[in-house]
């Protein structure tokens, strides 16, 4: 069997048995209006909104939670132009109840969307105010933690 190749047809190399010294620091989202977005969001996820400008916004979990310092942040660009496709990167977010967390997204402002998914799915792909798809996932089962 040949070993896997990256796109310059080099051999992979295996990270997964040595640390690679990277972070990923943020999530970064395109906005038609960064400080909407980044209030949405901040009401929806309970997080922080820990920097602010015209151009940008920052969110961070709240601080001191199980999540700061380990979950990438959210940055809010301003970009001028709207959103016109299917996003590439999404969020996937994992409730404790998953029907309660769509109702409260959806009282928030957020749509139902359909990218394609079928009706047996277990989470539901919702979009944020301005278009940007993201799904809730079904709770996990005690033996699934």
């Amino acid at each position: 069997m040949t070993a896997p190749r990256n796109v310059t047809g080099r051999p992979l190399s295996c990270w997964h048995d040595r640390p690679v010294p990277i972070t990923i620091q943020c999530l970064c989202v395109d906005a038609i209006d960064p400080a909407a977005q980044a209030r949405w969001w901040s009401e929806a996820l309970g997080w922080r909104i820990t920097f602010a400008d015209d151009s940008e916004q920052v969110l961070e979990p709240p601080e001191g939670s199980p999540q700061d310092g380990v979950a990438p942040d959210l940055l809010f660009l301003k970009v001028p132009e709207g959103k016109t496709i299917k996003n590439r990167l999404h969020l996937d977010l994992r409730p404790d109840d998953q029907a309660a967390e769509v109702a409260r997204f959806e009282a928030l402002g957020a749509t139902r969307v359909d990218v394609g998914q079928s009706s047996e799915v277990t989470w539901v792909v919702l979009a944020d105010p301005e278009g940007n798809e993201f799904c809730i996932l079904r709770a996990l089962r005690p033996d699934e933690q």
